[in-house]
């Protein structure tokens, strides 16, 4: 037994591979020798790659165990099927940084999501770019960084960033309205451990009040896409969206509301997935498992 590992009694296990014959019973031979049940599964073939992906909740039957055993007993089946895998404790609980900017909505939704318990992460804290959210982080008891930035020291301040992220050993940021474009260089370190949320308009109605744009079109929907960071701005692979119908009684400002209120809650779902192991990549695109 390795004295070292981390005990435990319910895993999540998550990979993709080139779809074959008798992957599921593989994987589902492995954990039965080693004394697990399946509580939960979901899988998935691309039928265009032929690509597969599964999610599997265990749970022992023979009390807690050490889980780098748990993963050297997998690795056997992972590399036969070349595997891109991940293997932890179904109750370890991510830890996050959220960068925001002045806008607080979705930056509120995940601290009060959070204090209430609904969403099992560990916010480790928060950095912006003005001082306008201090007040309300502070009163979470969340560390609040205030790191401005401009075109003179735009690359000192991400610096700074991925060093708070490697300090608190973040596993993903969350840019919850954060008004800054990332450097290639920010979104290659963070390459599958930042989201981003932004309104349904674009690329349609782009730069400052989109929401007044669309008013003045008579836009019948608006609505909300959560996605992964990327270099290409606002194009990388999506997570979950949400739509809302609104008519031409809807004011412009009535617009921004409902806009929010649907960023804040489709943002919410990408973190809750994210930490509960639920998002697997596919090219440009995502396998979410969402139930």
């Amino acid at each position: 037994m390795n004295q070292q590992s981390e005990l435990v009694s319910e895993i999540v296990l998550t990979f993709s591979c080139d779809d074959k014959p008798g992957i599921v019973a593989a994987v589902a031979n492995l954990f039965a020798l080693q004394g697990f049940n399946i509580r939960e599964s979901s899988q998935f073939e691309d039928v265009h790659s032929k690509r597969f992906f599964m999610r599997t909740v265990f749970e022992t039957a023979e009390g807690s165990k050490p889980i780098e055993d748990i993963k050297s007993a997998f690795r056997a089946v992972a590399e036969r099927y070349s595997m891109e895998w991940s293997l932890c404790d179904l109750h370890r609980r991510i830890k996050v940084v959220i960068a925001v900017s002045k806008w607080g909505h979705c930056l509120n939704n995940l601290l009060n999501s959070w204090k209430r318990g609904s969403l099992a992460v560990d916010i480790v804290g928060v950095v912006s770019n003005h001082e306008d959210m201090r007040e309300l982080v502070e009163w979470y008891g969340v560390p609040y960084y205030f790191l401005p930035v401009g075109p003179d020291n735009k690359s000192e301040q991400e610096a700074q960033i991925l060093e708070l992220i490697d300090s608190v050993s973040a596993d993903l940021l969350v840019l919850a309205r954060y008004m800054q474009i990332l450097s290639p260089k920010m979104t290659g370190a963070l390459q599958g451990r930042a989201i981003n949320i932004h309104h349904s308009f674009l690329p349609g109605f782009k730069g400052a009040k989109p929401y007044h744009q669309a008013y003045a079109r008579g836009v019948k929907l608006i609505g909300a896409t959560a996605h992964f960071v990327t270099e290409d701005l606002d194009e990388g692979p999506i997570i979950e969206q949400d739509v809302e119908r609104v008519s031409h009684v809807n004011q412009p400002e009535e617009l921004v509301e409902i806009g929010r209120d649907i960023e804040s809650r489709v943002l919410g779902r990408a973190v809750r997935w994210f930490a509960q192991q639920r998002i697997l990549p596919n090219g440009n695109k995502t396998v979410v498992f969402s139930r």
